[in-house]
């Protein structure tokens, strides 16, 4: 077996920043170095030249996912040091046919990105035809968001008699399995650029693709992979995947033993009335969340002691009541998050008005059953059941480049300096 390329993906938008993650990952095993379409966006070809010169020898490839222009663009990218350029498969074989013939000029290859190609293994066959050099089973970042997974795409491609790379949220387990399916370039972005250790981050994955250890992943269902997810992040990661929606506002009590997350159990009540959240505990799987709605009010609580340690009995993984609890100082010795945004000793009567699972607005938030809810100190968010993954997945992102940038804070940086608050204002 040939030894596999490890290209890292420098998927960022600071040159500053990319040139000194480059050289940690090359220190850790990286082969070539992918300046990423965000890098050339922001940076120009100036990002090509300037990592040229920091490495004479090493192999650059331009993602420029051309898709129009081809020599042109190739020709530019060539003449900045690049030595591999990416078009978009999906584009017309004219640019297709026009980006090689530049590359035939400047002594480059071409990289065919399969991102969005409906047939990819006829595609593949017939860029190979063409002369494309690279076949490149990639999976988009928001395609991943939402579980697609490059290795279907690679065997989806078959034998080709062309080199074949393969992107798209790799880790070092993953990456293995790439190479082990045929993949002679692997290309790996966030595990590596985002981490707070890039050189041994790259020596992890350079590790793993020298001396595979295949394991096959149990199945699991997709709930249970919503709460792995959503066990690694926190609620202001989610939130900003959310792109600053999701969070609830007012909940100004907060017993938060450990972080909640769970799908939501709704229950509307109204002026304290305590029968229906007490009935909706029964309604729970194990780590629901009971979300209540308490009409408002304040001044009369519908939930106390006895019926919390009755949720905990049902495995209830949290409450979150946009009204007043009572019983504050037991519910506070117990193991169970509570979010209220009252304490108040009155409680209402059992009258049995509202409902149970109807879709209801809680603390400024539509909530419906099945909604995903993560709580912490800093708060409750909402996220929509139909996009729970894709949230979660996002969400782990924001936590990974925060894990880089406090590294880089940590070696004498400041955010406004790292972030370049000042040249990204919106003009």
């Amino acid at each position: 077996m040939v030894r596999p390329v490890l290209q890292v993906a420098l998927d960022l938008t600071e040159l500053s920043r990319a040139e000194k993650i480059a050289e940690e990952a090359v220190a850790g095993g990286a082969d070539w170095i992918e300046i990423g379409t965000p890098l050339i966006k922001s940076e120009g070809m100036e990002s090509v030249r300037k990592l040229r010169s920091i490495f004479p020898h090493k192999t650059l490839v331009a993602d420029l996912k051309t898709s129009d222009t081809g020599s042109l663009e190739v020709e530019m990218a060539a003449k900045a040091g690049a030595n591999v350029v990416c078009v978009l498969a999906a584009a017309d074989n004219a640019v297709i046919s026009d980006a090689l013939r530049g590359a035939a000029l400047y002594g480059v290859e071409i990289m065919a990105d399969m991102m969005n190609v409906k047939d990819p293994g006829a595609r593949a066959e017939e860029l190979a035809g063409l002369g494309v050099q690279i076949i490149n089973a990639h999976v988009g970042i928001d395609q991943q968001m939402e579980g697609k997974d490059p290795l279907d795409l690679l065997d989806a491609l078959g034998k080709l008699p062309v080199k074949i790379a393969v992107a798209g949220g790799l880790n070092a387990k993953t990456a293995a399995a790439a190479a082990a399916r045929g993949a002679d370039i692997v290309i790996v972005g966030g595990t590596i650029i985002k981490a707070a250790e890039v050189q041994a981050a790259a020596a992890e994955v350079r590790a793993a693709l020298d001396n595979p250890n295949i394991e096959v992943a149990e199945k699991k269902s997709l709930d249970d992979q919503i709460r792995e997810l959503l066990k690694t992040v926190s609620a202001p990661n989610v939130t900003d995947a959310l792109y600053r929606k999701g969070a609830m506002i007012g909940l100004s009590e907060r017993h938060v033993p450990h972080k909640m997350i769970g799908k939501a159990v709704t229950v509307q009540t109204f002026g304290g009335d305590w029968s229906k959240p007490v009935q909706a505990i029964d309604f729970c799987e194990r780590g629901d969340i009971l979300v209540i709605n308490n009409d408002g009010k304040t001044d009369i609580a519908p939930w106390g002691e006895l019926a919390t340690r009755s949720a905990i009995n049902r495995g209830v993984g949290g409450i979150v009541i946009d009204g007043a609890v009572r019983d504050w100082d037991d519910i506070l010795t117990l193991d169970i998050p509570v979010f209220a945004t009252a304490v108040q000793p009155n409680a209402g009567e059992p009258k049995g008005f509202g409902e149970i699972n109807a879709e209801i607005t809680c603390c400024g938030q539509t909530v419906r059953a099945g909604d995903w809810l993560i709580g912490d100190q800093s708060g409750v968010v909402v996220i929509p059941r139909e996009r729970a993954y894709e949230v979660a997945r996002r969400a782990v992102e924001v936590f990974k480049n925060e894990v880089r940038v406090r590294e880089e804070i940590r070696r004498g940086g400041t955010l406004g300096s790292l972030a370049q608050l000042l040249r990204w204002e919106k003009k």
